[in-house]
């Protein structure tokens, strides 16, 4: 089991307004265009994405990645985990307060990954997490 954690993000936005956004991931219909505009910069590599309440599905280079909420701890922490991905993984976006008016944000990706191919995911999936965190840092929450 391989672990990959986001440096903290700080959000100018209340815990609770963090997680209420990221619960439903119908609100990131809100955000469609934002996406399409990452779509762009990522190069290519992400090919399309689809979206419902529970769950997120990436097309990243001919594969189809999806991730499925499993957990809602309320205002603190939403547990994802692969459907169906290459590798088994999970991830997780904590939410704490730093005070009642701001909250910070990190992402955590747990992979079981053999040593062979921990050589070659690991500094892709480094990148990823943070890019990650990245976007969901720009939310407009």
């Amino acid at each position: 089991m391989v672990q990959f954690e986001s440096s903290i993000k700080h959000l100018s936005y209340s815990q609770e307004q963090v997680y209420n956004k990221l619960a439903d991931l119908n609100n990131l219909t809100l955000m469609r265009e934002k996406l399409e505009l990452l779509k762009e910069k990522a190069g290519g590599k992400i090919e399309d994405f689809s979206f419902d309440r529970d769950s997120i599905t990436l097309k990243v280079q001919g594969i189809n990645l999806t991730l499925r909420i499993v957990e809602r701890e309320p205002m603190k922490c939403i547990k994802f985990e692969g459907d169906k991905t290459p590798v088994p993984l999970n991830l997780w976006i904590q939410v704490l307060p730093e005070n009642e008016m701001n909250a910070k944000m990190k992402v955590t990706i747990r992979a079981e990954i053999n040593a062979f191919m921990k050589a070659m995911v690991s500094k892709p999936l480094q990148e990823g997490v943070e890019k990650l965190a990245d976007i969901l840092a720009m939310i407009p929450y």
